[in-house]
Order: structure tokens, then C-alpha cells, then sequence
């Protein structure tokens, strides 16, 4: 591309600079830039060396061509944000509230081309005979190591230098001598570091199954619309064990013979294994995996081999819709209801819809699965936005678990304060004696305090936004407060519940490590598996838990949200699903819908081999929606109670919803701040009937010195909202306030 000029946008993440700045190109880079390209830059009155992006090369001047800056060199090694990802991120800026550069980073989750790693080879260049004479010969010099080597190479004639190292202990010194005697030629190639599990090769080959009529039926209408020219999306409702993964596989493998190629975002990384055992069966070395346990050099070499063409699929969590394919023809995203595909850091988008921007871009499908979806995309499925397949039948032909609903009011009123209810206990006894395998399920989402009783199972709610008060207790643990995290509405704490006077009322508390004790007080002889934060903090933590699990190393899986998704474990007949109510009642307004997902995702564990299953469910609150459709299994139930409860509170998918968190070091001047900002909303829009909640402190009021304040904006119309932040965005820049102390979130996954 050619042109004397280049627009740049510098590497500061700061609203002043949110902008390109033109450069002239040096004769020494004419013809060697083109649009993304990573550059060095003279900027500000110093001239310091700044890293920037090239967003477009002109021979249009802006400004007095005699004051312009010389580009002074392009990044050694730099990725470059190509035309796709330049668009991609400005589109992110825009939708989102951010800057340029944030939302840049954020599509390029390389920053930096490593080097590859070398790989050597040691070959002999003596025929065998000889080989082995020389081998003779060194041996009654007693020169041990050489004789070895020439021994070894006479049989195999190529050999890996490390394992010549290693295995036969020659030095480098001796293999560079046998080479200077004109017996060896050690060869040296670059090579991209190996990121699948090293069992991998060794796995047996795929066998393809035969999909059901609907499975069938699913693929064909997808690729008819493709090879049709129709791109659209599409939600796959399936319920657990149903099939979706091959309906995906098939997809792809048909995508692949188009010549175009698959991206399948999947939402753990504790996921990541069984999928790429699933893939790499069926694909091959065409498939790789990004992800956040890769080191540099891995994360660097799976960039360049997309880039290059080397492989057809990633796999990976939300970092993945990011890879550099050319010939983009499919986003998958399973499990498309889970929080983690919403980014907690500026800019905070959402997978799922940038994912649609992506596939617009590259013309390209996009699909969603889930036996939970979102109330988002089922929402916009029951509006025909986009089109709704689904899987009513477990792919094996097994029957969907049988689930018991055990009222923990009850457990009490009959003197059992065991973290097991009776049934609970007498089944997990039941499948030691078979042999056969349990998962409990310890649902710590929304720990942080929501206080209810364990006589009538009362939760304490705010009278203005219809989810539960959370407990905040001083640091002397004497008093305490009960808060929302929406409006700041506040009272004190509660010793007797005000519904039936019992003094049963408190905050729950528990962990996975309590539990894994209690198991081996209970079940001595039982072989227990804890996964959670704790257990899984090394690199391969999670492939070796779930490996030993899947071989029957261990009867009894307990752990977190992260052992309930995806997985398939044919022995387990039995899921027992541990206080119900955390994720219930944890103080924001999607809690019903996660307790509902979490719920039937957890009971989907069970029973998916030749084995039928059963699953229990404790809980304060049997009688809640949530609890009732997921011990049913009834999506359809579920959806209609939920979307009615958000249409009636403005909650999304009915209406939009905007946080705005103001951070400062100063207390007083955040909360100005945050009132200011709040006043020009309702000012400036008040006429367009917005909803304004707060401002208020944030649920954490301070971390690292920074004081937080949140207030939150609806609207049935996401173009209004995103008119406010445009709007706010001004005031802030008018205001010289540093561009990072304000955030916006649309659509927020979490209270603050």
C-alpha cells in the first residue's frame, strides 16, 4: 500500500489521545507499511518513543505537512491488527465505551510474535556397517559416549537431539565432534510448540456416529441456507445429552470441504480437554486451542499458524473469537448462556454479540447451543431475529434423570442439621455399594450473603428492586447491615425472622473442602476428588482431575460450577446438588435464570451412560419457579415466569440496562462525580423516560484505595443508552477527567 502519510493511533490507553495522529513515512519505509501494522512514533513535546497502530496509509495531509512527525520504525516481530480487526475494534469502541487502543488489545490477544522453538536432529552419514565399525573402533578407545551414539545412529540413522542427550547422556561437545569427523550432521528447523496434551496422538481414531433425524435435520437447513448465500443465526436449544456436540462436529467437517474454516468457543478452560479430545479424533492436527494457560510463546504460535493457514479450527474460551482466520465461515459458542463469555474488563462485551458483528464482517454463520439459553437469545428467537432448532431426546436413548426436590425446612423440623438430607445420604451410600459414581455440586454462586431462614425458608429482599439484601458485617463482626446492591437501599441486620419469628436466620456458609471432610468422616472407604479454585491452580490441574474422574480413579467428584458443565461421565448415576439457594437469591436480577441454568446443567450429569440416574436437589425454597422447572427439566416454563418477571421490573432482554461505575482516590469527589454524571442523564434524556437507579456506593466501596460508585440506567431502547454514554463520554472529556475513572457496562452480567 503506498502513500506518504499514515493515520496512527497511539498505545495510550487515555480519552485525550483516543484519536489518530498523522505521520509522514520515511523514505525507508515507502511501501513497507500497510493498515494495522505495529509502529515506533515520536509523541507529546518530548518525543518519546511511543508504540502505535497504522490505521490508514494516505497521500491525503491533514495538518501542516512541515509539522508533521517521521514514523520512526516498524515493530520488530509486532502484530498487526489487519483491516477485519481494525473495523471489529472500532465497533467495540462504539458499542461498549472505551478507547481505541483498549478495544485494539483487546482483538488481538497476541501482542507479540515469539520466536519459534528449534527442533534438532542428529542424522548419521555413515551407512551401517561403517557405523558400526566406528562404534567398535571408539568402544576400545573406551570413548563410551561416542561409541554409543555410533551404535545407536547404525540401527536408526535419525535420531531427536534431545533425546541423544537425555536418554544416551552424549554431550553436545562429543555430538560436535562425530560432526566435525564427518560422521553426523545435525540438522536444526523452527517449530511451533506442541499446546495439546501429549496423550493425544495416542488416542484411538474416531468413529463417526449416525445422527438422529433431527441432528440431521439441523445440518442440512444450516449449510442449504449457507450454500444459499443466507448467513444468519441460529440457536440450538438441546436438552443435556442430546447431541449438540456432533451437530457441531458436522457442521464443521462441511464448512471444512466449503474451504472455509470454525471457531467453537466453549466457556471454561476446564472444558477445553474433552472437547480437543472430541475434535482432534475427528480432525486431526487441523484443530489447536487458545486459552489464558497457555504461556507466550504457545499463545503466539497458535496466532501465526491461524494466520498462516496451518489449521482449520480453534477451540477455546472467549479470547478465541479473536483468531486471525481468513477464511472464516462459522462461530460456534456452546453453552452460549454462560457468564463467562462477558468480558469484566473495559472494553466489557459480549462474545455473543460481538461474535454476530464478526460473522457479518466475514460472512460467516453464527451459531448458538444450549439446554439452557440465555432469556437474551430465546427472547430474540421468539421474536424470529434469529432461528430456533431443538433437541428434545438424549442422543444414547437414555431418559432424562429422576429428580427429587428436598425441602431442607423439613431436614430441620426432623433434626438434621447434615449438610445431607436423608435421601441425599442413603443414595450416595447406595452407589459406593454399586460401584457406580457421584458428582455433588456445591452451588457457591452469590455466597456473599444473602440472608434467609431455615425455619420457612424467608429471604430478605429489597422493597424497591425485588432482589435479596446482602449481609455486610463490620470488621469487629458485631453489627450488621443488610444492603442493595442496585439502589443502596439499606437496613440493619436481622436477628428473628420477620416472617415467622424463628432465630434460624442467617447467612449461608459452606465450602467444598467442608464437604470432601464430611465425606471421609461419613464414607471412610470412599475415594473422593475435590475440584474448585483451590485444586486448580497448576497448568494441567484440571486434565489430570477429570482424566482420573472419567478412568474411575475416584468415586465422589465435589467441587463448583465448573464440574457440572459439559462434561460426560458414564458411570455417574447420581448428582446431589448442594444448598440450592446461593445462586438464588444473590442479589441481582438474572438469579433465578442462573439457578435455573445451573440446576438442570448439574442434574444433565447424570445418568447419560447405559445407567439410569437420579439427582437431588436441597433447597430452602422448593416451591420457587426456578427450582420447579429445573427439577422438570421445563425450559418452556421457565422462560415464560422469567421473561414476564424482567418485563414487568425493566429488566433485559424486555428493557436495556446501562451501569455507569465512577472510580476516585478521593471519596468525596467520586460520589460529585458520580452525582453529576447521573443529574446530566436524567436532564438531558429525561424526556425519552429513562429508569435511573442510584447512584449509590458499589457493593466493594473501595479496592486498592480506589473509591467505587455505581448508579444504573434503563430503557426499552439500546440506542438510547448508548446515546447517554455517548453523551457522558463528552462531559467527561469536556471535564479533563481521566477517561479510565468512568466505565460502562450495557446489559451488565454482575451487580457492582
Amino acid at each position: 500500500m503506498t502513500g506518504r502519510f499514515a493515520n496512527i493511533i497511539v498505545d495510550i490507553s487515555h480519552e485525550k489521545v483516543d484519536r489518530p495522529f498523522q505521520y509522514r513515512i520515511p523514505e525507508k519505509l515507502m511501501g513497507k507499511l500497510t493498515v494495522g501494522m505495529a509502529v515506533i512514533i515520536p509523541f507529546g513535546r518530548g518525543n518519546k518513543r511511543m508504540k502505535g497502530y497504522v490505521m490508514e496509509i494516505t497521500d491525503r495531509v491533514e495538518y501542516d505537512e512541515k509539522k508533521l512527525k517521521y514514523i520512526d520504525s516498524i515493530v520488530k516481530d509486532g502484530v498487526s491488527a489487519q483491516g477485519d480487526s481494525l473495523r471489529l475494534a472500532w465497533w467495540i469502541r462504539e458499542n461498549y465505551g472505551s478507547t481505541m487502543i483498549a478495544a485494539l488489545k483487546t482483538v488481538l490477544p497476541v501482542k507479540q510474535k515469539l520466536k519459534q522453538v528449534v527442533k534438532k536432529t542428529v542424522i548419521c552419514k555413515a551407512d551401517m556397517n561403517t557405523a558400526m565399525a566406528k562404534a567398535e573402533e571408539f568402544a576400545k578407545k573406551h570413548q563410551n559416549a561416542k561409541a554409543r551414539l555410533m551404535k545407536e545412529l547404525a540401527t536408526q540413522p535419525t535420531l531427536p537431539y534431545t533425546l541423544v542427550t537425555s536418554k544416551l547422556n552424549v554431550t553436545n561437545q562429543t555430538i560436535q565432534a562425530l560432526e566435525k569427523a564427518g560422521l553426523v550432521e545435525i540438522q536444526a528447523e523452527d517449530t511451533y510448540r506442541n499446546v495439546l496434551p501429549g496423550m493425544m496422538a495416542e488416542l484411538d481414531g474416531w468413529k463417526k456416529k449416525q445422527l438422529s433425524e433431527s441432528q440431521r435435520t439441523i445440518v442440512m437447513s444450516i449449510m442449504k441456507d449457507y450454500k444459499t448465500g443466507i448467513r444468519s443465526t441460529y440457536l440450538i436449544h438441546g436438552v443435556t445429552g442430546s447431541g449438540k456436540t456432533e451437530v457441531y462436529m458436522e457442521l464443521i467437517e462441511q464448512m471444512l470441504n466449503e474451504g472455509r474454516q470454525a471457531i467453537m468457543l466453549i466457556p471454561e478452560i476446564a472444558l477445553t480437554y474433552q472437547t480437543l479430545v472430541r475434535f482432534y479424533q475427528r480432525f486431526g492436527d487441523r484443530v489447536s486451542v487458545m486459552n489464558s494457560r497457555l504461556s507466550a510463546g504457545e499463545r503466539s504460535d497458535q496466532y501465526e499458524r491461524a494466520a498462516q493457514g496451518d489449521i482449520d479450527i480453534m477451540i477455546g474460551p472467549r479470547s478465541a473469537l479473536f483468531t486471525p482466520f481468513e477464511r472464516l465461515g462459522l462461530v460456534i459458542i456452546d453453552e452460549e448462556h454462560e457468564n463467562s463469555y462477558k468480558s469484566e474488563s473495559m472494553p466489557k462485551y459480549h462474545a455473543r454479540e460481538v461474535a454476530g458483528e464478526l460473522c457479518q464482517m466475514k460472512n460467516a454463520s453464527l451459531v448458538l447451543g444450549s439446554a439452557t439459553p440465555s432469556i437474551e437469545s430465546y427472547y430474540r428467537a421468539k421474536k424470529g431475529e434469529i432461528q430456533l432448532f431443538t433437541l428434545k431426546e438424549r442422543l444414547a436413548g437414555g431418559q432424562l434423570p429422576r429428580v427429587y426436590v428436598e425441602d431442607l425446612r423439613d431436614e430441620l423440623k426432623t433434626g438434621n442439621r447434615s449438610i445431607f438430607s436423608r435421601r441425599l445420604y442413603s443414595l450416595i451410600a447406595d452407589r459406593l455399594q454399586k460401584r457406580e459414581q457421584t458428582i455433588l455440586f456445591l452451588n457457591r454462586r452469590g455466597y456473599a450473603g444473602f440472608v434467609s431462614c431455615r425455619a420457612c425458608g424467608h429471604v430478605m429482599k429489597c422493597p424497591h428492586c425485588d432482589v435479596s439484601l446482602s449481609e455486610h458485617t463490620d470488621r469487629f463482626q458485631k453489627n450488621s447491615k443488610l444492603v442493595c446492591h442496585y439502589c443502596g437501599y439499606m437496613m440493619p441486620g436481622v436477628t428473628n425472622c420477620p416472617q415467622c419469628g424463628s432465630k434460624y436466620i442467617l447467612g449461608f456458609r459452606a465450602g467444598t473442602q467442608q464437604i470432601e471432610e464430611l465425606l471421609h468422616k461419613e464414607f471412610p472407604a470412599a475415594r473422593v476428588l475435590r475440584m474448585d479454585a483451590d485444586t486448580t491452580k497448576t497448568k494441567n490441574s484440571y486434565e489430570q482431575i477429570l482424566s482420573q474422574f472419567a478412568n474411575e480413579g475416584a468415586d465422589i467428584l465435589v467441587g463448583t460450577q465448573m464440574i457440572v458443565k459439559g462434561h460426560d461421565f458414564a458411570k455417574v448415576t447420581l448428582v446431589g446438588i448442594l444448598a440450592a439457594d446461593m445462586s438464588l437469591h444473590a442479589g441481582d436480577y438474572r438469579a433465578g435464570e442462573r439457578t435455573f441454568q445451573l440446576l438442570t446443567q448439574a442434574a444433565g450429569r447424570a445418568g447419560r451412560g447405559a445407567l439410569p440416574g437420579e439427582v437431588v436437589i436441597q433447597t430452602y425454597q422448593p416451591e420457587h419457579y426456578a427450582v420447579v422447572h429445573a427439577a422438570n427439566q421445563d425450559y418452556e416454563h421457565f422462560y415464560a415466569d422469567e421473561i414476564a418477571y424482567r418485563d414487568i421490573m425493566m429488566y433485559p432482554p424486555a428493557a436495556h440496562m446501562m451501569a455507569v461505575l465512577v472510580l476516585s482516590d478521593n471519596e468525596k469527589l467520586g460520589a460529585e462525580q458520580a452525582d453529576m454524571l447521573a443529574a446530566q442523564a436524567k436532564r438531558q434524556f429525561g424526556d425519552q423516560r429513562l429508569v435511573l437507579i442510584g447512584p449509590t456506593e458499589a457493593c466493594i466501596g473501595k479496592i486498592n484505595d480506589i473509591y467505587r460508585y455505581i448508579f444504573y440506567i434503563k430503557h426499552r431502547e439500546y440506542q438510547v443508552l448508548t446515546a447517554v454514554k455517548d453523551a457522558l463520554e463528552q462531559t467527561i472529556h469536556a471535564m479533563e477527567w481521566n477517561a479510565d475513572s468512568v466505565q460502562f457496562d450495557f446489559d451488565p452480567m454482575n451487580n457492582y
